[in-house]
């Protein structure tokens, strides 16, 4: 639309403007043109990128509504028992590392693997309650310290000494948060020392 009012705009000006103004006014007229085409693309992939952003954050937090358990009112102080575990990630200074002395094992994506083992433990440990089977809260245990052991061969040096008594003392909190004592496993050493390789 835009276009064919400079074309009649370019037409009254012919019959009016000598030859030489004509040439300017036409490049002016076809300059306007690529502004304006510029400017219109600029702001509608600014349009397309909040909306693409709005929708990945409701994605995200689907997602994240999705992998919560639900938990009635009776297992309430459960819950926050093993949630309250989650301030003793290590995971944070893990990653300080990476920046502070170029650890490239503590890397985002390493760090969050970690993390979304701990997670998932916690988050099945709240849904099976605080009264659940012993023996199904074990294989819990069990499948997080073989995803750690997966974990920590596939990244060279991501679980060395500190880490490992990190790792080590997160997973007595949580087995003392679970309702299980860690003192009963693996000759007192906790309830990883039963699978870990690290």
């Amino acid at each position: 639309m835009i276009f064919w009012k400079f074309i009649l705009v370019l037409t009254i000006a012919e019959n009016t403007i000598n030859q030489e103004n004509m040439k300017n006014t036409i490049y002016i007229v076809i300059g306007i043109l690529v502004v304006c085409g510029i400017v219109y693309s600029i702001v509608n992939l600014k349009k397309n990128k909040k909306s693409s952003e709005t929708t990945t954050k409701t994605e995200e937090s689907q997602e994240i509504k999705i992998e919560q358990p639900t938990v009635n009112t009776n297992n309430s102080a459960f819950s926050e028992k093993l949630n309250q575990t989650k301030k003793g990630y290590p995971f944070k200074a893990w990653r300080e590392a990476f920046f502070e002395y170029e650890m490239e094992q503590y890397s985002e994506e390493n760090c969050n693997a970690a993390k979304a083992i701990f997670d998932n433990l916690i988050a099945k440990l709240i849904t099976l309650g605080e009264h659940g089977n012993e023996k199904d809260k074990i294989a819990l245990f069990e499948k997080a310290v073989n995803s750690l052991n997966t974990l920590d061969n596939s990244v060279e040096g991501l679980i060395e000494t500190g880490e490992r008594e990190d790792l080590c003392e997160l997973i007595d909190q949580i087995t003392i948060a679970s309702g299980l004592n860690p003192e009963d496993y693996a000759d007192g050493e906790g309830i990883a020392d039963l699978w870990r390789e690290w």
